[in-house]
């Protein structure tokens, strides 16, 4: 007769979620000399695989990615809950903690439906739902038109093939992780710069479960954790939400991290960038980036800041 698991490790039921699941049960498992056996993943509906017809902003912004979860961990259905740190809230309930973050993978989107940005046709559309990834296309292309595109990477890859729009942008760690490599075209980040925490992977638990904390301290990489701490700090600072695009990158150099970030208006016309560096946890110097992005913001820009997701 098998034994109860150690852990309840709780994940989206989508594929790239379950592959990021697969990633921290067996890093934590090989961590700690365990069986896979010991960890049991749970996979749970989330609000926001439910509704695909609406931009995420209009029905209820990151929360319909994470709410389900955390009701789980609160009610102590599950022990853990893994999520791509990109889809997280800035602002997150005391009672919950993050207790590891993995080794960051590729943090650049990848263009599909086209070899370059330059190449893309005339007039053509973008598939997104993404407000960073459309204004950061319109600023460079204002004469492309942005269509929605929701779902899971399978399903807008499927959209694409159908010819629901000519090109789309997927960032390369999903890709990756579900073993789409070679896939598309990856934008540079010195050209398009990525959703803040793109790549990362977060295991949040229950803050006052101790034994958890522990066990997921052996699989928490410090250089990911720094970076990260950097670019939810500076969206935190801007009072960004889902309805804001920004681009960030936090680039870790010794004890020091390199940022930069672009803030734009919903239609791409207005774009705002700076660039800088700071000493790792230094909260006041993150804060200070964003105040100074926001004292430059342009009416477009400064409308879409501000508030808190």
């Amino acid at each position: 007769m098998q034994s109860e698991p150690l852990l309840k490790l709780g994940t989206r039921r989508s594929p790239l979620a379950m592959a990021q699941a697969h990633e921290t049960r067996s890093r934590l498992c090989k961590a700690h000399g365990w069986d896979e056996s010991a960890v049991e993943i749970v996979p749970v509906v989330a609000g926001g695989d439910k509704i695909q017809d609406r931009p995420l902003a209009e029905v209820g912004g990151k929360a319909l990615w994470t709410r389900e979860l955390d009701q789980w961990l609160a009610e102590g259905r599950i022990d853990v809950a893994v999520h791509s740190l990109k889809d997280v809230e800035t602002l997150r309930p005391e009672r919950i903690a993050l207790a590891a973050i993995l080794p960051r993978a590729d943090r650049r989107d990848v263009l599909l439906g086209a070899g370059s940005i330059a190449a893309i046709p005339q007039g053509a559309r973008l598939g997104t739902s993404a407000p960073r990834r459309a204004a950061q296309m319109k600023n460079l292309r204002p004469d492309i038109e942005v269509v929605l595109f929701r779902g899971n990477v399978a399903t807008r890859m499927a959209k694409l093939q159908a010819g629901e729009a000519d090109v789309t942008l997927l960032a390369a760690a999903g890709l990756e992780r579900l073993g789409e490599r070679g896939v598309g075209t990856p934008l540079e980040v010195d050209d398009w710069l990525p959703a803040p925490s793109q790549g990362a992977i977060g295991i949040e638990c229950r803050s006052d479960d101790e034994r958890v904390r522990e066990l997921f301290a052996a699989i928490d990489h410090a250089e990911t954790r720094a970076e990260i701490a950097a670019e939810r700090g500076l969206l935190e600072g801007l009072g960004g939400s889902c309805h804001s695009p920004v681009g960030v990158l936090a680039q870790l150099q010794g004890k020091h991290i390199h940022l930069t970030a672009a803030l734009f208006s919903e239609d791409g016309a207005e774009r705002v960038d700076a660039a800088g560096t700071i000493a790792v946890g230094d909260d006041d110097a993150v804060r200070a980036f964003a105040a100074d992005l926001l004292a430059r913001a342009t009416p477009g820009v400064a409308a879409l800041f501000g508030g808190a997701d």
